[in-house]
């Protein structure tokens, strides 16, 4: 029978436990897809312990790349035997074979290999709608300052290219000198190491006192209000994530002698509600990487029984770059 991960109550990586699992036939709109990479995202860490709650037992995972044995009625994008990738709700892609909902499944093209397509699905996507979609007011141009927490993860080293490609000047924060290299050989045009510098002060001193357009911060609590500081008036806070954990309720009449900043809390799958615009944006996302402006770096592989292991280097920030389980 094929294998899955699945969790029975919220907790710690102990919880991660690899079960046989009976995968059935496809219904309407459904697809059947053999597994050949997974990806590895720090949301897979919060449907573990509960931040994101999921009714359990239940699989994790959102982001996988093989090919399609079988489709359910109604599917025409995709057919038996086609190479597919995806990163979607439900979580469940921890595993060897899924029955899932076809409409966020995407075609792969055929140059590029399945465990590069496991690792920027979910973050490629993410950098996607974050630089194209969620803009300040009056949009980003080239030369305009961006801020990008944790940029040596698997998001931040696309975030770098893609960025630089947009002709902007990335500015990225990572928790040591070797992350921060690493964020300056994929494309940031600074980087700070928030460990020994005030990102606050070497902001204002990059950007010569008038700050950061917009932020992104998947950091959360422990980023938040500094990162208010570094926008300059009309900025717009665009958080997508809570490494450090949430952050604290907090007055909304504060933005206003910051400069009048804007806030929001963005979320990938608002913007992958329909096929259509999973197709668009993936085909953005294809299109990047396979004219070498965006090399996806996958420096972690664990195989799907050590998914324990891979959540604790991925908690405690022992990861660069992408990481993928195989099956």
């Amino acid at each position: 029978m094929p294998r899955a991960i699945q969790i029975a109550a919220v907790g710690g990586p102990e919880q991660l436990q690899l079960a046989d699992v009976a995968v059935g036939e496809p219904g309407p709109g459904e697809i059947r897809i053999r597994h050949h990479a997974c990806g590895l995202n720090y949301i897979d860490v919060y449907h573990r312990t509960g931040l994101y709650p999921l009714k359990l037992p239940h699989g994790i995972g959102l982001e996988r790349a093989g090919v399609a044995e079988a489709v359910g009625e109604g599917v025409t994008h995709l057919k038996a035997g086609d190479r597919a990738a995806y990163a979607s709700n439900p979580p469940g892609s921890y595993c060897e074979v899924r029955v899932m909902p076809a409409k966020t499944v995407c075609k792969l093209p055929d140059g590029i290999a399945f465990d590069t397509a496991a690792a920027m699905m979910l973050k490629g996507l993410t950098v996607q709608y974050l630089l194209k979609k969620t803009q300040p007011q009056g949009g980003l141009a080239a030369g305009d300052f961006v801020l990008w927490h944790a940029a040596a993860g698997g998001v931040g080293l696309i975030a770098c290219q893609w960025a630089k490609a947009m002709g902007l000047k990335l500015i990225a924060t990572a928790g040591s000198a070797e992350k921060c290299q690493l964020a300056l050989g994929h494309g940031a045009a600074f980087a700070i190491d928030y460990r020994k510098e005030n990102f606050v002060e070497r902001v204002k001193a990059i950007t010569e006192g008038k700050g950061v357009k917009v932020v992104y911060d998947s950091v959360g609590k422990d980023t938040f209000d500094g990162s208010l500081d570094c926008l300059r008036p009309f900025g717009l806070m665009a958080c997508f994530g809570n490494a450090s954990g949430p952050v604290p309720p907090f007055a909304p009449g504060l933005l206003g002698p910051k400069g009048s900043l804007y806030l929001t809390r963005a979320t990938l799958f608002t913007h992958i509600a329909t096929r259509e615009a999973t197709q668009a944006m993936a085909d953005d996302l294809f299109a990047v990487v396979q004219s070498g402006a965006v090399k996806i770096r996958i420096d972690q592989r664990y195989p799907l029984a050590e998914v324990a292991q891979a959540h604790r280097d991925l908690e405690a920030r022992k990861t660069t770059g992408s990481s993928v389980l195989l099956p």
